[in-house]
């Protein structure tokens, strides 16, 4: 049973029966003293305080135990999922399965990612994408179509717009900062997801700036991963349904390897994302984060 701070009633519990067994330990000492005779009442009141000993030693361990194993709150759950995601900088190769009326097209990217604030990507294939680059600094983003010659800023109700016609809108690939810095958090409960035990959190915006008013998180107990999100507008209506497939170990790290991004608005089955490869604390080129780069 969880309260409202996330922690366990263990402690509670225990300290109840501590209180119980004490009030025995006296009540038994008083009786052996009026109903036995003198040598027995010395023996058993000192039986009965080891006793008493005994059981505060016990309680008062598993009482701490209890404290350690229920002290996560939602924050510090999430902190840990920050944690666990972010790094000084990353460069990573990953290939996107876009579903849609026409058919299924993969298309391919390269992107340099520094802190939470810039990041550069550019798509390498199918022939058609390929050369197309996303440059994000700060809360700004451009776009350069090598079609059209042209850099336009993504701004305002195109952000909401889908990615390469995805179900993902520029706005998730704007929200790339520590998830502590925008959401309070708040434990829910524990159940199992993917065949993992996990965490259930949910988190609400702290600023009107939040791309997701709400989002209810399902995290790996022991890899701090994310395994399933759901993510809500202000007035409650489901928008997006995130689910991760498969993992992998890098480093110190657990990292997502297949993930799937559903648009609940919509009728399709969801786009796939896969990282094919990751590489941390990377050497990364300081002209690339600029715009200068998008048509380079």
């Amino acid at each position: 049973m969880l309260n409202k701070s996330g922690r366990l009633y263990c402690l509670e519990n225990c300290n109840l029966f501590v209180f119980w067994s004490l009030l025995f330990g006296y009540y038994y000492a008083r009786c052996a003293s009026r109903f036995t005779f003198h040598y027995r009442a010395d023996s058993l009141k000192a039986y009965s305080l080891k006793l008493i000993a005994f059981l505060s030693i016990i309680c008062s361990t598993a009482s701490v135990s209890g404290l350690y194993a229920g002290a996560l709150t939602g924050k510090e759950i999430l902190k840990k999922v920050d944690d666990n995601y972010t790094a000084e900088n990353r460069k990573t190769v990953s290939s996107m399965i876009v579903r849609g009326r026409r058919g299924t097209r993969t298309l391919r990217a390269m992107s340099w990612i520094q802190g939470t604030d810039r990041s550069f990507s550019e798509y390498l294939s199918p022939p058609r994408e390929a050369g197309t680059k996303m440059l994000k600094l700060g809360d700004e983003l451009w776009i350069y179509s090598p079609s059209t010659d042209r850099i336009i800023k993504i701004a305002g109700h195109m952000l909401r717009s889908s990615v390469m016609g995805s179900d993902l809108s520029y706005e998730d690939y704007m929200e790339d900062p520590k998830l502590t810095d925008i959401y309070e958090a708040d434990l829910v409960k524990e159940e199992e997801a993917g065949g993992r035990n996990c965490f259930v959190i949910e988190l609400t915006a702290k600023t009107g700036s939040a791309a997701y008013f709400r989002r209810r998180m399902w995290i790996d107990k022991e890899r701090y991963l994310p395994l399933k999100e759901e993510r809500y507008a202000k007035s409650g209506q489901l928008l997006k349904v995130f689910e991760i497939l498969e993992v992998f170990h890098t480093g110190s790290r657990w990292y997502p390897k297949r993930m799937i991004f559903k648009d609940a608005l919509s009728n399709g089955s969801g786009t796939e994302f896969i990282i094919e490869s990751v590489e941390f604390n990377a050497d990364m080129p300081e002209y690339i984060f600029s715009k200068a780069s998008l048509k380079k």
